[in-house]
Parts: structure tokens; C-alpha cells; sequence
């Protein structure tokens, strides 16, 4: 008797097991797809996740979301790794073929979830500009972009780039990040598109 063939995303989960991430988690699912259907409420399409230090995974998160909002919607996502200085994603993609002026490669997830990540690492002020391209050139690929802001600035570059997204969020570590330290990063994000804080882990 021949083996069925396996479909298609199960690779895609093994990949994703392979980072950590447990999509099969029924807890985590519908927590995911609750924060899911808060963000697409919002008509945000662009949505910048800012970390409140250097230990908050937003990959991981992104990645969650970004599959609970392809399921949501039955719309096509992408999850953005603008960490140009230490891209999380990035051993995910295939840059043999890349151009050389190429900023984000893509890899696709379950058919409808786009991981747009840098293949090199790129200095943040170069990558600015290309994400507010990205993003204008995405108004009609993408129901919701992503961004993870990790490895920006927190003076300046931060600002920058979450002022090229239609809101932001930050993400602390739960029962580790202090609300002195949300409320100094939240004085940083553009006035009116601060759209909260998700506590991870």
C-alpha cells in the first residue's frame, strides 16, 4: 500500500518546531488568534513590535500572530524581521539567488504567511527607507505586516521606523519587564499609533 503523501505545511510546522515554537499548543492558539482578532479590529495594516530590552524574542510572537491572522482572515500576512543588525529569521531563507541590492528575502509559511527577513546583516539607517518601501509596495500583497523593530536604536532609529507603521506595539517578558521601562519606551512611539503591550512567556 503506498504512503500518502504528508501535506504540504507539515514541513512548515517541523521548521517551526525546529525554532521553537509550538504551534500545536491549544493554549497558545487561542491566545494568539484572541490577540488576532484585537489587532485586525484595529484596521492597523502595518504593525511595528517594538521589545522593551535586548532579551524579548519578537520572532516567535510575530510568527504566532501572523498564522492566527492568515486563519482569521483567510488573507495573505507577512511577518517582517527588520532586525538588520542580528536577523532572527534569516537562516530561514535561501540567498544564493539574491540580488546584491536585496533587503529582504522571502520564505513562505502554510501558503499565506510571507517571513520577509534580511540575508545579511545591514545598517539600520539604509534599512529605514527600504522598510517604508516594503510597506507601500505591500498595500495590495498583504492584509497585515508585521515588523519586529528589534536591534534599531532605541534613540532615534526606533522612532524612525515606527513611525513608517499604522500602529506599535510593545512587548515586554512577563513577570521580568517593569512598567517604568514601558513607559519611557512608549514616550519614544509616534503619538496615536501606540496600540499596547503584549506580555510574552
Amino acid at each position: 500500500m503506498a504512503t500518502p503523501e504528508r501535506p504540504e505545511h507539515d514541513a512548515d510546522d517541523e521548521l517551526l518546531a525546529a525554532l521553537g515554537l509550538n504551534i500545536g499548543d491549544p493554549a497558545v492558539r487561542a491566545e494568539a488568534t484572541r490577540i488576532a482578532r484585537r489587532l485586525h479590529a484595529t484596521q492597523a495594516r502595518a504593525i511595528g513590535f517594538v521589545p522593551a530590552d535586548d532579551q524579548v524574542a519578537v520572532p516567535p510572537l510575530a510568527i504566532q500572530l501572523g498564522l492566527a491572522l492568515c486563519d482569521l482572515t483567510g488573507a495573505t500576512i507577512a511577518v517582517v524581521d527588520a532586525n538588520v543588525r542580528y536577523p532572527g529569521l534569516s537562516g530561514l531563507t535561501d540567498d544564493n539567488d539574491l540580488a546584491e541590492d536585496t533587503v529582504f528575502a522571502t520564505r513562505w509559511l502554510r501558503g499565506s504567511l510571507a517571513l520577509l527577513t534580511p540575508p545579511r546583516v545591514e545598517r539600520a539607517g539604509e534599512v529605514v527607507p527600504r522598510l517604508a518601501n516594503l510597506l507601500i509596495e505591500s498595500v495590495d500583497l498583504f492584509a497585515h505586516v508585521l515588523v519586529d523593530l528589534t536591534g534599531f536604536d532605541l534613540l532615534g532609529e526606533h522612532g524612525s521606523a515606527a513611525a513608517c507603521m499604522d500602529g506599535v506595539i510593545m512587548v515586554g517578558r512577563a513577570h521580568v519587564t517593569r512598567q517604568k521601562q514601558l513607559a519611557a519606551l512608549k514616550r519614544l512611539m509616534p503619538r496615536g499609533r501606540f496600540l499596547g503591550v503584549l506580555l510574552a512567556g
